[in-house]
């Protein structure tokens, strides 16, 4: 056997010993955002260099109720009190559980799985949020701005609370996330201030967020990402008790919700939704009812100003979510008074993207955790 591998299954039949007395030992403790309820040691393919365990945490949602989210730790070996922590937004996975980053850094399909890497072969520890209602009972509440920023805050709180990882609860500490993770990661900055005040946040990256949902919307609706913008309405609607869709949806709308709610991102993303509007689903333009704009629009990035230098990027090439929405994000955050360093990129399509841009925005995350501080181009 390959001495790498054997290591890896030494490394893992060690940490599964301590994964129910940590259960149990955290479980009790865990009444604040952050504080980790349950943790199981697993053996995630790719990181034979760390130690992995998925989680349950406490965290809030946005209408600001204690909620319980899942995701995952990764640990690389040898790491200590000054080993910094990533907390990772992941981009669109999905409605339904089986969805969840943790299920597929588990399974070792996980399609953000490189670009966790780029940050985990540093050195750094990744803390990954699966969002609220992904991996734990309850609805998805795709969109929810103030629960994406929250669950990334916490994941990072829980992953320095977490026993057995070497780390320290003063480490330093970078949001990374593009597409729904820039998002979330968006958020996490908003919040971070008054919400974890007292993470050491060197920095954010925040990629081709959508910062304007209606923009968003707008953009998509009747085109080939459809699914993403019905499944937003979805997000939105469980999120608010005082919201409800049913009234203004019709039989085919009826239908729709019911099969998208354990819907993957290849299904949203499927000929299902795409070339269709929404107005083939409801009775009525929800998003023209003052209610419904009110709480679509609560979801906007840049009413208040991160405190951390922003790394916010976006490429002019977007087919989803159009790069308006992150020159507009710019100016909100610029004229607050942020650092925010801005590349507006031409590197094509919004996957694409992702992908080309990683090592660029690994390496500045990697200089602001190094102590240095950027220059802002607002």
């Amino acid at each position: 056997m390959p001495v790498r591998r054997l290591l890896t299954l030494l490394s893992c039949a060690l940490l599964s010993l301590f994964t129910v007395t940590v259960a149990a030992a955290t479980a009790a403790a865990a009444t604040g955002p952050g504080d980790v309820i349950s943790a199981r040691a697993v053996s995630a393919p790719g990181f034979f260099y760390a130690n992995t365990w998925i989680i349950t945490y406490r965290s809030t949602s946005t209408t600001g109720q204690a909620i319980t989210v899942s995701g995952t730790v990764i640990v690389p070996w040898g790491a200590n009190a000054n080993t910094p922590v990533i907390g990772y937004a992941g981009g669109t996975h999905g409605l339904g559980d089986a969805c969840a980053p943790s299920r597929h850094l588990e399974a070792g399909d996980e399609t953000e799985g490189l670009l966790i890497h780029q940050y985990t072969t540093r050195g750094y520890a990744v803390a990954v949020t699966d969002y609220e209602g992904i991996g734990t009972p309850g609805p998805h509440t795709y969109m929810a701005g103030r629960s994406e920023g929250a669950s990334t805050l916490d994941v990072v709180r829980a992953a320095l609370r977490l026993p057995g990882t070497g780390l320290s609860t003063g480490a330093k500490v970078a949001i990374v996330g593009y597409s729904q993770g820039g998002h979330g990661a968006g958020w996490a900055a908003q919040l971070a201030p008054t919400y974890a005040p007292e993470l050491n946040i060197k920095a954010y990256a925040v990629g081709a967020p959508p910062a304007n949902l209606k923009t968003v919307a707008d953009h998509n609706d009747g085109g080939d990402n459809a699914g993403l913008v019905f499944a937003a309405g979805y997000g939105v609607d469980m999120t608010y008790p005082e919201l409800d869709m049913t009234p203004y949806l019709n039989a085919t709308g009826r239908a729709a919700v019911a099969d998208l709610a354990d819907d993957c991102i290849d299904e949203l993303q499927s000929d299902k939704y795409a070339g269709h509007t929404l107005s083939e689903y409801t009775t009525e333009d929800v998003l023209a009812r003052p209610e419904w704009r009110a709480k679509v629009d609560a979801q906007n990035l840049g009413g208040a100003i991160p405190k951390a230098p922003v790394l916010l990027y976006h490429s002019s090439g977007d087919e989803i979510l159009p790069v308006q929405v992150s020159v507009n994000l710019r100016s909100a955050w610029c004229a607050g008074g942020a650092n925010v360093t801005f590349w507006q990129t031409s590197t094509g399509g919004h996957f694409a993207t992702a992908a080309l841009m990683s090592p660029s925005v690994t390496g500045w995350v990697a200089d602001r955790l190094g102590g240095s501080v950027p220059t802002s181009n607002c």
